[in-house]
């Protein structure tokens, strides 16, 4: 394959989402979508009160206007559309609430949960029915071999898929942080697409497109933030991209700090429960303990982006 088809969807999300920028973060300004920040949250934080969110929109209109242009080439790349654009909605409506009705926590954790399933179910739906991909999953480390989970392989996947969007949003903390360790993400996934003969590098060159462009106006300062909007949607893209390409079993490698994050919200709630009121970090998730134990977040960044990046490595040797 040539180089220039692999580069040409990421250059067109970039240059989209260069030009956009502009246009759209003053219009989420004007509309007054500021970022209501938790009170329970790192103190430090309370600064960012204001700064547009939402800026997911940017990262779709972008992703959606490179991809489009290979669909009819490309059909899979309609299911990863999909599942990206229903988690987004899902986003979109929680930031609304947090925005415009000025409730921090948005949807409530039950609608939020209903609404995943529901559009999990359509995916997971098409997977089994209409794509002609099996549920089967690629092994990592074994040279192509492949294990199939039977009667719990749709189970399984409605567990990736909400695992991944979950633990996609709760890593959106701190500036740039879900940014630079997705856009790595969809390097991984444009590569190994190449490498699979996959149908899909078209979209995954697109987010990583959309990711480096937005990444202009997310990094520390942050202008705009990408709000559940982004995060939901950049989970079910990643989800979708993994299943459509056989590789969930990938998903722990290159988003260990997603797994991490959620992990450390998992450890909080249980051992909080079981010890009386007592805290394993000193607040989860596990940015935020970071943050304050004293680092920075363009350190935490920066770490997290490194490992994610080492990850992807030894993922793509995996393959």
């Amino acid at each position: 394959m040539e180089a220039t088809l692999i580069m040409k969807p990421i250059l067109i999300s970039f240059a989209v989402s260069i030009a956009a920028g502009p246009v759209i973060i003053p219009f989420l300004k004007r509309l007054k979508v500021g970022q209501t920040v938790r009170d329970d949250g790192p103190r430090t934080h309370l600064k960012k009160t204001g700064t547009p969110t939402m800026g997911g929109l940017l990262i779709l209109v972008s992703m959606v206007a490179a991809s489009i242009l290979y669909v009819r080439e490309h059909t899979k790349i309609v299911s990863v559309l999909f599942l990206t654009l229903g988690f987004a909605l899902i986003g979109f409506l929680d930031d609304y609430i947090k925005v415009v009705l000025r409730r921090s926590m948005g949807l409530k954790a039950w609608q939020k949960m209903l609404l995943q399933l529901v559009v999990t179910g359509v995916f997971a739906y098409y997977m089994v029915n209409m794509s002609g991909i099996s549920l089967a999953m690629r092994i990592p480390f074994f040279n192509g071999r492949y294990i199939d989970f039977g009667v719990l392989n749709v189970p399984i996947l409605f567990l990736v898929v909400t695992g991944t969007v979950n633990g996609t949003n709760l890593t959106d903390g701190l500036d740039g942080l879900v940014s630079s360790v997705t856009v790595l993400n969809a390097v991984f996934f444009t590569v190994a697409a190449v490498g699979t003969n996959a149908d899909i590098y078209p979209i995954t060159g697109a987010v990583a497109g959309a990711l480096l462009g937005f990444l202009l106006f997310n990094v520390h300062p942050a202008s705009v933030f990408m709000g559940d909007t982004g995060s939901l949607a950049l989970g079910g893209f990643l989800a979708a991209s993994a299943y459509i390409m056989q590789m969930p079993l990938y998903l722990p490698i290159v988003g260990f700090v997603y797994v991490a994050e959620a992990l450390s919200v998992i450890i909080q709630v249980v051992y909080y429960k079981c010890s009386g009121g007592k805290r394993f970090f000193k607040m989860a998730p596990l940015h935020h303990h970071f943050e304050l134990c004293g680092f920075g977040e363009k350190q935490i960044v920066s770490w997290f982006s490194i490992v994610t990046a080492a990850l992807c490595l030894a993922a793509l040797w995996g393959l």
